[in-house]
């Protein structure tokens, strides 16, 4: 008999004496027995304490006092070592002073060097909860749902123009983009409800979206992900290298949706994840160093992107021997991808006036100059001179672009959306019993700023802060403040804000009702 099937012999039979037995160790914390662990079942996994491996991989675990858990592999692996030193069996006494588990020091046991000991008293349960992997149903069960009906019902998804409509509500503009995004979404979920259609599989619509910087990319994938309900991670394709390097591995994506999803591993395969700046993963143009950000990182997330098996760390940036790893499906996962892709105007126009740049019928050079929306003219050809590699094109095969915000659009962004900047201020200054308003005229003029700034949409707060940063120091010193009106003349520097007493804003406000 191995030392193992004694170990586990004695643990039975003590279980069965001790099994409502709650003992004290080291402050007052309690450890519970193996029996009433089982009764705690919170629907995650138990992780070994020392080679970090879930439930469903390593096999059933081994409690020991302060919720430790062990897989039995690490414990015989670990009496295996006590034999090969000497050391004495369960039944022998440990040393003095040692922590003591069933006669054995476990300060001497070389499989478990690495457990600091005297911080067991105080660890409780010793793995992290965003390193908690929740269980996977069992086959049975999954089996079952299947007959029964698909796990997302297609009659609850909305069609594409409520989604759009959806979108409308907080997006001003961007039509075409958001025509394309909500059916895009609509095809794709349908796709996962029905799994198949007359045994025709459908293929994934991944997209990319291409739009100056405050455009709206990232907004807009945060409304829909709010309006579909379902999981959402957004990551920087910055922070990404080659495996091996310093900074994000390529699966670091898929462990931030599963972080997302409280890691339930069923409901991050039905979820989104846009990667922003993804233009900054064009090949370099110096070949003489190694591109372990770029060319590297688009080749690695080609098997992200089409949908593959991959072993992702749970609550990490990294694969390394001290967290639990995990198997997600990305073959259900959409992928939106977004970036400003700046220069490569230069390279659409490049294009253009290729064609004829001489003689009498000649287009002159400098006529795309002055197109805001050259963009919308972008092709497979342009990216791929922009740097972005054939392989990773094609597996985005839903490619738009996003207006670029001029004056007009601006001043809609201002007042138009459900959560527009100008309400979010009349909110903050109705908490002080005090009304804001702004003219048209300073709505143009900072519209005319941003504008020049472009910083698209992000360069309207900016220079609201400055603004209204006086303002809203000012006011909550005087009780007698009614109301405050910005116009044209206070953002352009030749007059201040008009200010309202309170007795006489009500005194004109009744004149107004009469």
């Amino acid at each position: 008999m191995s030392d193992m099937d004694k170990y586990n012999n004695d643990s039975e039979t003590s279980e069965e004496k001790k099994s409502t037995e709650v003992s004290d160790v080291g402050q007052g914390n309690a450890s519970v027995t193996d029996k009433e662990h089982k009764k705690q079942d919170d629907g995650y996994e138990e992780i070994c304490y020392i080679c970090h491996r879930p439930e469903s991989v390593a096999g059933k675990m081994i409690h020991i006092p302060n919720n430790i858990c062990i897989c039995r592999d690490c414990m015989q692996r670990t009496f295996d070592s006590m034999s090969g030193w000497g050391m004495p069996g369960p039944e022998g006494a440990g040393g003095a002073g040692g922590s003591q588990f069933g006669g054995i020091d476990l300060s001497k046991i070389p499989g478990i060097s690495m457990i600091n000991l005297s911080d067991l008293n105080n660890m409780g349960a010793f793995t992290p909860n965003n390193q908690r992997i929740k269980k996977k149903k069992p086959a049975e069960e999954t089996n079952q749902q299947t007959k029964e009906g698909p796990v997302l019902d297609i009659k609850n998804i909305p069609p594409p123009h409520r989604i759009k409509a959806e979108l409308d509500e907080y997006v001003v503009g961007q039509e075409y983009a958001k025509k394309v995004m909500s059916v895009a979404v609509y095809n794709h979920y349908k796709r996962v409800a029905t799994n198949t259609m007359d045994d025709i599989e459908i293929e994934k619509s991944n997209m990319l979206m291409i739009g100056p910087t405050g455009s709206g990319k990232t907004y807009m994938v945060r409304t829909l992900a709010r309006l579909l309900d379902v999981p959402l991670a957004i990551t920087d394709a910055t922070s990404l290298t080659e495996a091996g390097y310093i900074g994000d591995d390529i699966e670091s994506v898929v462990s931030k949706l599963l972080a997302a999803a409280d890691n339930d591993v069923e409901k991050a395969e039905r979820g989104i994840i846009f990667i922003d700046e993804i233009d900054k993963l064009a090949k370099k143009r110096n070949a003489n160093q190694r591109d372990v950000s770029g060319e590297s990182v688009q080749q690695g997330m080609l098997k992200l992107l089409e949908g593959a098996e991959v072993e992702v760390p749970v609550g990490a940036s990294s694969k390394n021997a001290m967290v639990p790893m995990t198997m997600v499906n990305t073959r259900n996962i959409l992928f939106i991808c977004g970036g400003a892709f700046p220069d490569l105007e230069n390279i659409i126009k490049e294009r253009l006036n290729k064609s004829s740049s001489m003689g009498f019928m000649a287009d002159l050079k400098d006529k795309y100059d002055q197109d805001k929306n050259l963009l919308r003219q972008t092709t497979v050809e342009d990216l791929k001179n922009f740097g972005m590699i054939p392989e990773f094109i094609g597996r985005l095969p839903i490619v738009f672009s996003l207006d670029a915000l001029d004056e007009d659009m601006l001043v809609r962004i201002l007042k138009e959306p459900k959560n527009a900047i100008i309400k979010q201020y009349q909110k903050l200054l109705e908490l002080d019993e005090v009304k804001l308003e702004f003219d048209e005229g300073a709505l143009r003029a900072i519209a005319g700023k941003a504008s020049e700034r472009e910083l698209g949409a992000r360069g309207l707060r900016a220079i609201i802060e400055e603004y209204m940063l006086d303002i809203m120091y000012e006011i909550p010193k005087d009780d007698n403040i009614g109301s405050v009106t910005i116009t044209a003349d206070y953002i352009e520097g030749k007059g201040g804000p008009v200010i309202g007493m309170r007795g006489y804003t009500a005194a004109l406000e009744d004149k107004k009702s009469v």
